[in-house]
């Protein structure tokens, strides 16, 4: 049985568009800023590959190192079907 619990007390804190009720919707990303933060992501699982191969966690290593390829392929893809103007 499921029982909901409500405390009138309980507020959520600063704006967080989920769940605070009126908060500004988030937009979209444009392609640009979807391709920046692709490319940090396989950065920063890059780099959680190199931390867990020197704390000699080589299948956590693996797993990280895997998934690199995969989202800079995806990178790519974007980048292909969007023409990107060349930066200055």
């Amino acid at each position: 049985m499921f029982i909901s619990i409500t405390h009138p007390t309980i507020r959520p804190l600063g704006t967080d568009a989920v769940a605070t009720p009126g908060a500004p919707r988030v937009e979209e990303l444009s392609a640009r800023a979807l391709h920046a933060r692709l490319l940090a992501n396989a950065a920063a699982r890059r780099m959680r590959a190199v931390e867990r191969a020197a704390a000699q966690r080589a299948e956590d290593a693996d797993y990280w190192k895997s998934a690199c390829p995969m989202v800079v392929a995806k990178a790519a893809a974007l980048r292909s079907t969007h023409s990107f103007p060349a930066l200055p």
